[in-house]
């Protein structure tokens, strides 16, 4: 190649363009802040949230793209923005659909973090933030300026089962939106636009990435006017994700059912076994008959995952529940789940709902991809510790 420009200047403005036809299994990554046009009308022609196109790295490039697409696939939706973690995807939605003045429910059972999201809101913008018990019907709840009614299903940590289509027939009735956060289901075992939500949200982080690496998050639509209400407080935010963290997730999706599939089998085989316990009051798993809110999954789950909660026995106080989470071996502490490597938590679970009146201290598993025989024999182990108290 005969050089035509300076050493520098050819370092700066490559020539080479490669050539059409290349295919790979999984999508490359486009990094991008600054995007280029072809002349100033074409500059001048783009918009923010057309996906036709590309008019900066902070909206997306062919990475992001895809990732969206998928996703809103995924959930049955027609529409997905990604945000830098599961609890910005929240806040998005609160700050793209509530004014000043507005009211928001918000299930007992949320998110903690939502939780003190939803009073940083009440705080600081003038909007009310309310709870209501998900197991109750809902009209008793619901005020002139309720405007978004906030859901899980199941609670993530009490690991109820509420009556979605019940809950969204109240608040639709009432003109309010349903958003609901379905990071427990994977968008696989659960659809909530078919249950009646507007909005459907997944904490990426979760099983869709499956290494316990990395944060982001995704509000998926149907209407395209949510989406842009939805649209602007992720413009305002200034919310991007990094193509890396994407192409990871992308990688990560042609095995995230059987994966789920594995947590589901593995949870199941520990709750069982769990159940037969002395020292365990409670199996609180959504596909046994025992955990509140039962029969409404079995008719509208067709799965359950690897995260379900314990009861002890009210003989065990906090400080051998926390000295048998602190003696497991293989279940590691820490928030989160989603990943390969099993987890427990204790949670102060009476400070989190005020209607909660189970006995016993609450302990959250999450079944990883460890063999349920080996996790079995760690927590057998672990009660061990406790019982020769």
């Amino acid at each position: 190649m005969i050089r035509s420009k300076s050493v520098q200047t050819a370092l700066v403005h490559g020539e080479y363009t490669a050539p059409a036809g290349f295919r790979a299994c999984t999508p490359p990554i486009q990094r991008a802040s600054t995007v280029l046009f072809e002349n100033v009308a074409d500059l001048r022609t783009r918009g923010w949230l057309d996906k036709s196109t590309y008019l900066y790295g902070l909206f997306g490039t062919p990475t992001t793209y895809e990732l969206e697409a998928r996703l809103a696939e995924l959930e049955g939706g027609a529409q997905c923005l990604l945000s830098p973690s599961g609890l910005s995807a929240i806040a998005m939605v609160d700050l793209g659909v509530l004014d000043q003045g507005d009211d928001v429910l918000l299930p007992e059972n949320v998110y903690s973090p939502s939780r003190e999201l939803g009073d940083w809101l009440m705080e600081k913008f003038g909007i009310s933030a309310r709870y209501y018990d998900p197991m109750a019907p809902l009209d008793g709840a619901l005020r002139p300026g309720t405007r978004l009614v906030w859901t899980e299903t199941p609670g993530s940590v009490s690991m109820e089962v509420p009556d979605l289509p019940a809950l969204c027939r109240a608040a639709h009735a009432h003109g309010a939106l349903v958003a609901l956060d379905n990071t427990w289901s994977a968008g696989l075992c659960f659809n909530g636009f078919e249950h009646g939500a507007d909005i459907v949200l997944q904490a990426l982080t979760k099983y869709q990435s499956g290494g316990s690496d990395l944060l982001m998050g995704a509000v998926i639509t149907r209407d395209p006017d949510l989406h842009r209400r939805i649209g602007r407080a992720h413009l305002h935010l200034g919310y991007g994700v990094g193509m890396d963290d994407a192409y990871l997730i992308l990688r990560s999706l042609p095995s995230l059912k059987l994966r789920f599939a594995a947590h589901d089998a593995g949870a199941r085989a520990v709750a069982t076994w769990l159940k037969g316990r002395p020292e365990i009051s409670r199996v609180l798993h959504p596909a046994f008959a025992d955990c509140p809110g039962h029969e409404t999954w079995k008719r509208d789950f067709t799965g359950a995952g690897g995260l379900f909660s314990v009861l002890f026995d009210p003989a065990f106080p906090e400080e051998q529940t926390d000295r048998f989470v602190d003696a497991l071996r293989l279940f590691k502490l820490g928030y989160s789940w989603g990943g390969a490597t099993s987890l427990c938590l204790p949670y102060r679970i009476r400070e989190m709902r005020a209607s909660w009146d189970l006995p016993g201290q609450l302990v959250r598993f999450y079944i990883g991809l460890e063999d349920p025989l080996d996790l079995i024999a760690d927590i057998e182990q672990a009660l061990g510790m406790i019982s020769r108290c």
